[in-house]
């Protein structure tokens, strides 16, 4: 069994008109939304083993909000490859993967189109097909190996924003 994690960024600041979309940090809206993903994460005990992100500032500031209570024992990956891929390059990354708890922190709307892409049955939230900043959904793949994974073969766990919690 495999557990993928996906999230998407937190809610970034567009404070500083001078910054490009790649360097965009987050802002306190987007720095209690992670917090709280990350809080609701250990709650239901999901630490992920690797984490595969965007290496834009937005997504890495979101997984630094998410590991202060998942805790920073996962090896994290900055992957150029996840600022704003596409689903199939967020597949042939998840390929590469290691752990059996997985999670890739990207964008839209890349990350909505690959989870919906992943799964067989669409969840039931009013906000899944918009996938709302920090929006988190957790599939699980009956695999050995994340080689494996079929579009379209997991089965949904959970799907939360923040305003949820």
């Amino acid at each position: 069994m495999k557990t993928l994690i996906l999230t998407r960024h937190a809610k970034s600041s567009w404070d500083d008109a001078m910054l490009d979309d790649h360097s965009r940090i987050l802002n306190d809206r987007g720095r209690r939304g992670a917090r709280a993903i990350g809080n609701w994460l250990a709650g239901q005990g999901l630490v992920p083993g690797e984490v595969l992100v965007s290496d834009a500032a937005r997504t890495l500031e979101t997984w630094a909000g998410i590991a202060e209570a998942v805790g920073q024992g996962a090896k994290v990956r900055p992957l150029p490859q996840l600022y704003h891929a596409a689903p199939q390059e967020m597949l042939s990354t998840l390929q590469t993967a290691q752990e059996d708890v997985v999670l890739i922190l990207s964008h839209n709307p890349g990350i909505a189109g690959f989870a919906a892409g992943m799964i067989a049955k669409l969840p039931a939230h009013s906000r899944f097909r918009d996938y709302p900043t920090a929006a988190t959904c957790v599939v699980d793949f009956d695999v050995e190996r994340w080689l494996d994974v079929q579009p379209g073969s997991g089965q949904v766990r959970h799907f939360v924003t923040p305003h949820d919690l």
